[in-house]
C-alpha cells in the first residue's frame, strides 16, 4: 500500500510556537475551572460568568487543537480558519482578562473566615491560574497578529482585532444598560442605546462575514465598506459620548454626584457612569480602527 498526500496528523499543530501556547491554554483553562469546582467555589452571576468563560475557552481551544492536529479544518467549508482562530484568540483574551479581575475582586480575601484556610488558598490559586490563562491567550494574539509585508487574514490585523474589542466593549455597555440605567427616561438616551445597538450589530456582521469567508465574495471592495462604516460609527459614538453624560449627570436631568441613598450593585448612577466610560473607550477604539485601516493592507483568506 503506497503512501500518498500528507500524513493524517499534523505535528505542527502541537510543536509549533502557537501550538505550544494552545497546549498551555488548555492546561491553565482546565486547572482553573477544576480548582473552582473542586474547592474554591463560586456564586451569583459573577461566579457563573467566570466558570462559563473558563469552560468555554477550554472547550474551544481543545476543538481548535484537535481540528489542526487531524487536519479537519480543511473539511470545514464556508469557514475561514485563519479569521476564526484569530477572532477566538482575541475574544478569549478579553474574556479571561475580565474573569482574572472579577474573581479575585469578588471571591478572594487574604483573611481566613475560620481556622481552615483551604478555601482561601484554593481561591488564590484560581486567581493565579486565571491570570496565567489570560497571559497565554495574549501571547497567541501577539504570535498570530498581522505583520507588515506578510499575507494574513483580516481578523489578524489591528483593524480585525479592534472589531472584536469593540463588540466586547459594547456587550459591557449593554450589561450596564440592563442594570438600573434608566435609559428609557429620555428620548435622547434611547438614541444612545440605538447607537450602541446599531454599531454592535454591524461590527458583529463584519466579524461573521470574515469568519465565514463571505467578505471576499462581495462585488464592491470589502475594506471600503468597512471604512465607510467606521466613519459612521465614529460620528454616532461622538453624539452618544456627548448626549449620554448630559442627560445623566447634568443637574437639569440627572445627578452630578452619586446619591448617598444609592445602594451598591443596584445604583442607576453607577450604571450610567459605566456606560459613559465605555462609550468613550469605544469611541477611541473606532478612531484607532480608522487610523489602522488607512495604514494596513491585508490579503483576505
Amino acid at each position: 500500500m503506497e503512501r500518498s498526500g500528507n500524513p493524517y496528523l499534523s505535528v505542527e499543530a502541537i510543536w509549533s510556537r502557537v501550538g505550544c501556547v494552545r497546549l498551555v491554554q488548555m492546561f491553565f483553562g482546565c486547572t482553573t475551572f477544576s480548582l473552582v469546582l473542586h474547592q474554591a467555589g463560586f456564586s451569583a452571576a459573577y461566579g457563573v460568568f467566570c466558570i462559563f468563560v473558563w469552560c468555554f475557552c477550554f472547550a474551544i481551544t481543545t476543538l481548535i487543537v484537535m481540528c489542526e492536529l487531524t487536519r479537519l479544518q480543511s473539511c470545514l467549508r464556508g469557514l475561514s480558519w485563519g479569521n476564526f482562530t484569530a477572532t477566538v484568540a482575541m475574544l478569549a483574551t478579553l474574556m479571561t482578562l475580565t474573569c482574572a479581575v472579577i474573581y479575585p475582586l469578588y471571591f478572594v480575601s487574604l483573611k481566613c473566615s475560620s481556622t481552615d484556610c483551604t478555601t482561601r488558598n484554593y481561591r488564590l490559586a484560581v486567581s493565579v491560574s486565571a491570570g496565567l490563562l489570560f497571559v497565554a491567550y495574549s501571547v497567541e494574539v501577539c504570535l498570530t497578529r498581522a505583520r507588515p509585508g506578510l499575507s494574513c487574514s483580516y481578523m489578524a490585523t489591528a483593524s480585525g482585532l479592534l472589531k472584536v474589542v469593540q463588540a466586547f466593549v459594547a456587550c459591557v455597555i449593554f450589561g450596564a444598560l440592563a442594570t438600573e440605567s434608566q435609559y428609557k427616561k429620555y428620548v435622547a438616551t434611547q438614541w444612545c442605546v440605538a447607537v450602541y445597538s446599531f454599531c454592535f450589530a454591524v461590527t458583529v456582521l463584519v466579524i461573521v462575514m470574515n469568519i465565514t469567508g463571505r467578505a471576499v465574495t462581495l462585488r464592491c471592495p470589502f475594506e471600503h465598506i468597512v471604512v465607510v462604516y467606521t466613519v459612521v460609527a465614529i460620528l454616532m459614538y461622538m453624539s452618544a459620548s456627548v448626549i449620554w453624560p448630559v442627560y445623566c449627570f447634568d443637574s437639569k436631568y440627572g445627578s452630578p454626584g452619586r446619591p448617598s441613598y444609592c445602594p451598591w450593585g443596584r445604583c442607576s448612577w453607577d450604571s450610567q457612569l459605566v456606560v459613559t466610560i465605555f462609550t468613550l473607550i469605544n469611541l477611541c477604539l473606532y478612531i484607532a480602527d480608522l487610523i489602522y485601516t488607512q495604514k494596513l493592507r491585508f490579503v483576505a483568506h
